[in-house]
């Protein structure tokens, strides 16, 4: 009994990290590895993990940012927060779905399913185009980060 919930605490460990913003899968693979696991499980946990809050995300954000604006405490700070997202962005502008494929395959922080998300909202990337392309990204910068773990374990 002890050993399967130190296999599940290790798996719901790496898929809360994965879904945590700034970490995200990037993050999530190389601590499953370093916690025992095979690349494949922990890039596969790392990929689910990643994209639990993308539906939320693309929702959400959008009403969530209109609401925090109207706080005078906050407002400089979601103002920034969008300066920063359209700044980094603007292959998505440009590109529309493949930019935002691009943007989330990119294994570099602040290039994950959370900006991505926030851009799709900033340039009305409807939700059933959005999703699909970041799932897509996050797929590829999944495979990525395996070959880079299964790389480095294997040295």
């Amino acid at each position: 009994m002890d050993r399967l919930l130190d296999i599940l605490t290790k798996e719901f460990m790496v898929i809360f990290i994965a879904a945590m913003p700034l970490m995200e899968l990037r993050g999530a693979i190389p601590i499953g590895v370093s916690l025992g696991m095979h690349p494949l499980h922990a890039t596969a946990l790392g990929i689910i993990g990643s994209l639990l809050p993308a539906p939320f995300l693309l929702v959400f954000l959008k009403p969530v940012f209109i609401y925090l604006r109207q706080r005078s405490l906050l407002k400089k700070f979601v103002d920034s927060t969008i300066k920063r997202t359209i700044k980094k962005s603007g292959n998505i502008k440009k590109y529309r779905v493949i930019g935002l494929i691009l943007f989330v395959a990119i294994p570099l922080p602040t290039t994950g399913i959370w900006t991505g998300c926030l851009a799709a909202t900033l340039f009305n990337i409807p939700f059933k185009v959005a999703l699909p392309a970041i799932a897509l990204g996050t797929t590829i910068a999944g495979v990525i980060m395996f070959v880079l773990s299964y790389v480095v374990m294997a040295m």
